[in-house]
Parts: C-alpha cells; sequence; structure tokens
C-alpha cells in the first residue's frame, strides 16, 4: 500500500514536514511512505496557463496522487487558514474537476503550528477543501500547539498523547483504504 504525504509548508525545517515524518514511525512494513517534496515547484493557477497544457510538475504531482492508494496531508496555519502554495498546487490539480486525483482517495489531514492551537482552523479549511475536490477525507483530529516545544532536537515527536493519536488516524486512513468485505446476514425461510 502507498502513501503520498503532503507538507504544506516550504520551509526547509518545517514541524509539519517533521510530523509527516513521525508518521513514518508507526507505519506497517506493507505501507510505503513517500513524502512530497517539491510543493515550491508548483507555478501559479492560472486558466491562460492551463490552456497552454498542465505543467510538469503539477502532472507529476496528479500521477503520484493518483497513484498513492491513500494521502496524508499536514497543514501550517497562517492567517488562519491553509498556506497559499498549499491551496495554488490543490486547485491546479483539481481542474479539470471531472478527473481529479482525489475523487473517491482517502485522505487525512494533521497540522502543526506555533500557536496554542495547532492548525485547527487551517485543518478544518484543508477538510473542506479535500471534500470538494472528491476525496473521502478520514476524520480525526492532530493537532499539535506550539509544535517549536513539540520536537526534540533531531525533529522527533516528543508528546506521547499526540503520537497515539498520530498513529491512530494513520491506522484509520489505511484501514479506510482497504475494501471490507460485504457483510451479509443470514434469514431464515420456513
Amino acid at each position: 500500500m502507498r502513501l503520498l504525504a503532503i507538507s504544506g509548508s516550504l520551509r526547509r525545517d518545517s514541524y509539519n514536514t517533521q510530523l509527516l515524518r513521525a508518521a513514518g514511525e508507526f507505519a506497517s512494513d506493507e505501507l510505503e511512505i513517500e513524502l512530497y517534496e517539491d510543493l515550491a515547484t508548483i507555478p501559479p493557477y492560472d486558466s491562460d496557463e492551463e490552456a497552454l497544457g498542465t505543467p510538469a510538475p503539477v502532472a507529476d504531482l496528479k500521477r503520484r496522487i493518483k497513484a498513492a492508494d491513500v494521502v496524508l496531508i499536514a497543514t501550517p496555519e497562517y492567517n488562519s487558514s491553509i498556506p497559499g502554495q498549499l491551496k495554488n498546487a490543490l486547485d491546479w490539480v483539481s481542474r479539470p474537476i471531472k478527473e481529479s486525483p482525489f475523487r473517491s482517495k482517502p485522505a487525512a489531514v494533521i497540522g502543526a503550528s506555533t500557536s496554542a492551537y495547532g492548525g485547527v482552523w487551517a485543518q478544518a479549511e484543508l477538510r473542506k477543501v479535500l471534500g470538494v475536490l472528491g476525496a473521502r477525507v478520514v476524520e480525526g483530529d492532530v493537532a499539535v500547539p506550539h509544535a517549536a516545544e513539540q520536537f526534540d532536537a533531531e525533529g522527533r515527536l516528543t508528546n506521547a498523547e499526540t503520537r497515539e493519536q498520530l498513529e491512530q488516524l494513520l491506522d484509520d486512513l489505511v484501514g479506510s483504504a482497504t475494501p471490507q468485505p460485504p457483510q451479509f446476514t443470514a434469514t431464515a425461510t420456513a
């Protein structure tokens, strides 16, 4: 099973990228995690540019989303919402909407922020956007407030409760991609 992990931050030592790496600690041997690190290469969305063809970085991101079984996005919170570069990338991959690689794709949202709320508003906004794109958004909250205090010098997430929440969300996300056998009930006939 393949998980595409996307950080909404462009910062080299991003807490959100560290949070995605922490999720990798809970991955089973059957789960291959790919960390998408090319968000900065996505050009600003422009319908005139789109008419000329899909830019190569956008085509690459669409291909990676489509190839993944599940997607996990970690978002920082900028001005109570998601970062512009992340929203821009999602706008690009949604075009045309009927070909969205997120259609029926299980996805989950996590986030870290230096604020006291851990980016919960940005996470809510991102869940909304993913839902519009057709993703099957897995519910669950992993919000890391005061992020500078939550990771050690090696970038390891230290809060035990947050680690448990992250592990549970990852299990739920992977489980949502596993086809469930149909449930049959026996009925008595006379």
